[in-house]
């Protein structure tokens, strides 16, 4: 069986995330900007695999078409053991572009519809062919977007929790919101603060030493540059709390610097940046030998967020990452809701278990 066409998709779907917004540059995100890429066969079997494209939906389908779609065509398609050869090799021949950002974001495209060839091929899940699964539900955080005004944080995260949420996170960069959100959900609710990157390592080290009182969970990539592992490991030294870092990190080889340096108590990659399931499996095994928990970023709605749960599944514990708003349409209808109890199914179809809605698909189609 042979891959006889890959083709991106970039689905646009507008959200409602109340009184939070999210900004890149100038720019206010307004709506969820997903790639989503095709991978067709010559025996009928189609395969789903999402490129990270928040504000680069554009640059990442070019990625695919211009990258991905001439290495992947007349590609044998691999069985679940062979994927992680067959890109290793794809990595090799795309290095000259770069092993992290936008190449590693197709990369991830595709080797996710591999693995979602591989379960549909042999008529089972994919947490199957991963190591099979240890939980059927997963436990799911609301990560608020950026509010800023302390009481209007407050009450989205009293929301939050009515709704069944079992752990909350910001993306704050200020003592008084987290000090708003740890009164609002008290004392024993996790917290967890994402910063997102603003400060240097003795600003760092105060605030981690000022948040103390809220007890957050960690802090989450409190220091620019992401990858300066020994300033972070300063910060979470110093600072005396738990920090969280890989959301910008990709392929194994950076988490073990970053683990190396003692940078991180939680590991986050994202299987749509890092370099798909098989590098996300990879990060996993690193994780557990330095004794460093996984948490993955999974803060999208295409078949990237389908695979996390598969992976979570797997693991005897860990959070998903939901992105706390309200959009018009799912493409997959229902079926990644968060349930009363805080949970989300793992899906037990073949592969990553749903196929896309074709219908929600052209609707929000971006030509």
């Amino acid at each position: 069986m042979k891959i006889t066409d890959v083709r991106a998709h970039h689905i646009r779907i507008p959200f409602d995330a109340g009184p939070a917004s999210f900004r890149q540059g100038a720019s206010a995100i307004s709506a969820l900007d997903m790639v989503l890429v095709e991978v067709s066969t010559d025996a009928g079997f189609t395969g789903w695999g999402d490129a990270f494209a928040y504000v680069c939906p554009k640059t990442s389908c070019t990625a695919v078409a211009e990258m991905i779609a001439p290495q992947a065509r007349g590609l044998e398609v691999p069985d679940a053991a062979s994927i992680p050869a067959a890109m290793e090799q794809i990595q090799r021949n795309l290095h000259l572009f770069g092993r992290y950002g936008i190449t590693m974001f197709a990369i991830s495209a595709l080797d996710i519809a591999l693995w979602d060839l591989a379960g549909k091929v042999k008529g089972v899940p994919l947490h199957q062919l991963i190591g099979g699964a240890k939980r059927s539900t997963i436990p799911a955080y609301a990560s608020l977007m950026r509010i800023g005004n302390p009481a209007h944080i407050a009450a989205e995260c009293k929301k939050a929790i009515k709704l069944g949420y079992s752990a909350i996170k910001l993306h704050e960069t200020t003592v008084p919101a987290v000090a708003a959100a740890r009164e609002a959900i008290g004392p024993g609710v996790p917290l967890m603060v994402d910063m997102n990157c603003p400060l240097d390592g003795p600003a760092a080290i105060q605030f981690a030493r000022d948040c103390k009182q809220a007890a957050p969970l960690f802090l989450e990539e409190p220091v620019w540059p992401p990858e300066d592992f020994a300033t972070l490991a300063e910060v979470r030294r110093e600072g005396r709390l738990d920090i969280a870092a890989g959301e910008n990190a990709c392929t194994v080889h950076q988490f073990r610097q970053m683990m190396t340096a003692g940078a991180v108590s939680h590991a986050q990659p994202s299987v749509i940046k890092v370099g798909g399931i098989t590098e996300f499996l990879r990060v996993a095994v690193l994780a557990d030998e330095f004794g460093v928990q996984v948490i993955p970023h999974s803060p999208y709605f295409g078949p990237g967020f389908l695979a996390t749960l598969h992976l979570m599944a797997i693991r005897d514990a860990g959070l998903i990452e939901v992105f706390f708003m309200k959009r018009p349409a799912c493409l997959w209808g229902d079926r990644i809701d968060v349930d009363a109890n805080g949970h989300v199914a793992v899906p037990q179809g073949p592969g990553l278990g749903y196929e896309p809605d074709r219908n929600v698909m052209e609707q929000y189609r971006v030509a």
